[in-house]
């Protein structure tokens, strides 16, 4: 996805930065795919300097692998490392989400309800004659809903665990969309997201985490069999 960097009032590195981690985790750039920095600084109109030091960030965060005397490399996708980020994300959300069910008021639920109407009618997929395939307006739309659903939990330092874990999710999802998509992922994730939302609002903990696990678990089985 090649995109020119317009004006913004922030540094060159911080632009880099985030036009490339989007691609990252929207597929555009692929595992393993080298990284070159006059090749990205050509693809997004910025400059070497900037680009390297948000390579250098990308890569204290796991999106970005430097390898001695070979330069950046977009990250591998492993599917033990996906099965183990899925257990572990499992874990951590579902203690937030529980946290969040009893500690969190009216607004919360207004916000959640709000998210998941935005998601719900936000297409997954664009029109065949768009450039690409992937709905960026859809990622966003998921993962605000899904952030909020733990946005009550108490604690900063475990939403920014459960974030972290989040784009790597959204990285092998995209990946795997991009190769091989499920239709019946892409057809039953809005009802799930409608269950999980009813059994918060109901202020059903056990089922809420129930749902919230079988839903990564689905994910995780579709990725790992994709159906042809």
């Amino acid at each position: 996805m090649t995109e020119q960097i317009s004006d913004m009032p922030r540094s060159l590195s911080e632009q880099a930065y985030d036009v490339i981690r989007r691609d990252i985790l929207l597929g555009f750039l692929m595992p393993e795919e080298k990284l070159r920095i006059e090749t990205v600084s050509e693809r997004y109109g910025i400059g070497a300097v900037p680009v390297r030091e948000a390579l250098n960030r990308l890569s204290a965060e796991g999106l970005v692998q430097r390898q001695n005397q070979r330069g950046f490399f977009v990250a591998p996708l492993e599917i033990d490392d996906l099965e183990e980020l899925v257990k572990t994300r499992i874990q951590l959300e579902t203690l937030a989400l529980r946290e969040s069910i009893a500690c969190g008021g009216e607004d919360w639920e207004e916000d959640l309800v709000l998210a998941f109407h935005r998601l719900a009618r936000t297409s997954r997929l664009l029109p065949p004659e768009a450039a690409h395939e992937k709905s960026e307006e859809w990622d966003i739309r998921h993962n605000e809903f899904h952030r909020l659903l733990i946005s009550r939990c108490g604690s900063r330092w475990l939403q920014g665990f459960c974030a972290t874990m989040m784009d790597q999710a959204v990285r092998y999802r995209n990946i795997s969309m991009n190769i091989n998509a499920s239709p019946a992922r892409r057809e039953g994730a809005p009802a799930e997201h409608q269950a999980i939302l009813d059994a918060v609002l109901a202020r059903d903990a056990d089922l809420a985490c129930t749902l919230l696990a079988d839903h990564y678990n689905g994910t995780l089985a579709a990725l790992r069999a994709p159906e042809n």
